[in-house]
């Protein structure tokens, strides 16, 4: 997905996730999702394994995070009418959903998944995101029957007011993945402030 598509159909629309549950229960601070430590986050100096050859582009059909235990299923999201991205049925906090007018992870660019962090019942599906340190694995299946691996490089957050576009969305030579959920601060009357980006690059296919 380039920048400019991004900026159009942007996933801070997550922020529609305002933590519902949180502000029903009265929860306070120490059970709000994890935040990504600083030493997460990008930087010019990041070691990670090295990448490898794209794969043709075929649909995601479950993600799968083990050191969080996420194993989802996987649906295909749109734009809405306004140029926001679409997010999963909020009744569904199994789901997670990719934009499905990009590109299929796995495939040469950056692909993008998103998914809620919790709704009225509790924490959602990528409720832990934020915990997820360098290294960490993701495994994508997709409709051609292979499964996509990607390494964790970088983990951040950002404030919807200054959420970096061509940083998160823009476009690769390689095959990467963005993680989005919602995040960052939390207010009882507008709910997260934020998101929680996870950055990953394919590193193996089986």
């Amino acid at each position: 997905m380039d920048a400019s598509r991004a900026r159009r159909g942007g996933l801070v629309a997550l922020a529609a996730c305002i933590g519902v549950w949180l502000v029903g229960s009265g929860s306070s601070e120490p059970v709000r999702p994890p935040t990504p430590s600083p030493g997460e986050a990008l930087s010019a100096h990041t070691q990670y394994p090295a990448a490898i050859a794209a794969l043709p582009g075929s649909p995601p059909t479950r993600i799968r995070i083990p050191s969080i235990r996420v194993d989802a299923p996987l649906t295909g999201l749109g734009l809405r009418a306004d140029g926001g991205l679409e997010v999963p049925p909020p009744a569904r906090r199994d789901l997670a959903g990719w934009y499905r007018d990009g590109t299929t992870p796995g495939a040469t660019g950056t692909a993008v998944i998103a998914g809620h962090v919790d709704d009225a019942a509790g924490p959602a599906v990528f409720y832990h995101l934020g915990a997820l340190r360098r290294g960490a694995l993701l495994e994508i299946d997709r409709a051609d029957g292979r499964t996509a691996v990607f390494t964790v490089h970088a983990v951040e957050v950002y404030d919807a007011d200054a959420f970096p576009d061509s940083r998160v969305y823009g476009p690769s030579p390689r095959a990467e993945l963005r993680v989005i959920t919602c995040g960052g601060g939390f207010s009882q009357r507008t709910g997260y402030r934020g998101n929680v980006v996870v950055f990953a690059h394919l590193t193996g296919t089986y």
